[in-house]
């Protein structure tokens, strides 16, 4: 049985009536195909609607139906079903998935400090040559990335017209950053570069509080204390011929510091790109490959740029750079006539390029399962691991390091400054402990 409806512009035989405005019953004629002489039937489809056939007509008759809790007491309303708690399953699946992530993370952490100092060994007069390879190879990983998340809907439109002024601004701190530290990791010993790279903490504190206006809890600024505490007892203390920094010029600790300056003044304002994000996304969060692919694509820029500056630092002629480039792609693949002093390459670069790359990716997604609490103290967990192994007699650093007391000491010291900065973050995160 068919019922055909026709529009009010099309038929003027569709007309509504109201008997009365009042009333709480409309009446509707329309037009149907039923036969005339078929008795009235009531549709029992809609439980509130009686429809009747009168004389070739389809009359329409709707019921009030009055709305729930008339007396404006909603507390009559029926509460919602509550939502069911999360099965042991899935529990113990993301448990699993942040146990393996950390684990991950903790490997490639301690593989990416050995092979930092191991592939410097080879490109010891080309460090600038691969720090650029380094940072091609980010933009080339996160632009990929970014791309995927796009097409997948996660990355929109009103993400990507965000105002690339921080953004040049974090890719020309994170260009001297990566400069500056491959400059004086190249004149350091390997213990001593782990070490002095956490005084990141101490910059990150200082800057947030300059540039962010942010408050800390007595936990962490006695943590930040400690920290900054180890490291200086780790690279001074001692008598001369116990210090791990004799025979080395002070420029190359403080410019490795100085490295670690630039790295957190740029993750201070990636902070500050993601508070502004959010207001001008009301209230949606930035894709972090959003503010990693254009930070690292102006950073390769800066890169670039700065190529006449760091051939003055290393002595080299702009003219010469044409050449200072040839000879550092011979020694990085290990090809030519003049390439002494490049043996491991390219395999040492190489596997230090893509154990970074990993890193990062790891890094990521253990904060995808977990928190940055998490992930950070499964980076800090890594050093004095890595600290132990360069110390030890390696390939092409056949000749290790002693660790004197005072280092020992200064790790130890420094190790519980990290401990005590992140502990009032497990206090008030408790879906943060493994």
């Amino acid at each position: 049985m068919a019922l055909l409806v026709r529009s009010a512009a099309s038929s003027p035989q569709f007309r509504k009536t109201v008997a009365n405005p009042s009333a709480s019953t409309v009446l509707f004629h329309i037009q149907s195909n039923f036969h005339p002489r078929t008795p009235p039937r009531k549709l029992s489809t809609f439980k509130h609607l009686n429809i009747y056939h009168i004389n070739g007509n389809c009359r329409l008759k709707l019921r009030h139906v009055p709305p729930f809790a008339t007396n404006g007491n909603a507390s009559q309303l029926p509460p919602p079903p509550p939502t069911p708690p999360p099965s042991d399953s899935h529990a113990n699946n993301r448990k699993f998935a942040v146990v393996a992530c950390s684990a991950a993370t903790v490997a490639l952490a301690i593989a990416n400090r050995v092979l930092y100092k191991l592939a410097l060994v080879p490109m010891k007069e080309f460090p600038f040559f691969l720090a650029q390879l380094t940072t091609f190879g980010y933009v080339a990983i996160y632009f990929s990335v970014l791309y995927m998340r796009y097409r997948a809907g996660i990355a929109t439109d009103e993400m990507l017209a965000y105002p690339k002024s921080r953004f040049i601004i974090i890719g020309l701190l994170e260009a001297l950053g990566v400069v500056s530290g491959m400059y004086s990791g190249a004149m350091l010993p390997g213990p001593a570069i782990p070490i002095l790279n956490q005084t990141f903490l101490v910059w990150q504190l200082a800057f947030s509080v300059l540039l962010l206006g942010r408050t800390y809890s007595l936990n962490r600024l006695a943590g930040c204390f400690l920290v900054a505490a180890g490291v200086a007892l780790a690279v001074t203390s001692g008598a001369e011929h116990d210090q791990m920094l004799s025979g080395v010029a002070i420029v190359w600790p403080a410019m490795m510091m100085a490295s670690t300056a630039f790295q957190a003044v740029a993750s201070v304002v990636k902070e500050s790109v993601f508070i502004d994000a959010a207001t001008r996304l009301k209230g949606k969060l930035l894709d972090l490959f959003v503010v990693n692919s254009f930070g690292s694509g102006f950073q390769a820029l800066f890169v670039l740029l700065f190529l006449p500056l760091l051939s003055n630092i290393k002595g080299i002629p702009f003219s010469e750079l044409p050449s200072y480039l040839r000879s550092g792609a011979a020694c990085f693949f290990n090809v030519g006539t003049n390439t002494t002093g490049c043996d491991g390459a390219p395999l040492l670069p190489l596997l230090y390029i893509t154990t970074n790359i990993a890193f990062n990716i790891s890094v990521l997604n253990l904060l995808k399962f977990s928190s940055a609490v998490v992930s950070s103290l499964a980076v800090v967990s890594s050093v004095p691991i890595s600290i132990y192994i360069l110390s030890l007699p390696l390939p092409y650093l056949p000749e290790g390091v002693s660790l004197s007391p005072y280092f020992i000491l200064g790790s130890v010291v420094l190790m519980m400054g990290l401990v005590v900065y992140n502990l009032s973050w497990s206090i008030k995160q408790d879906s943060d402990i493994l």
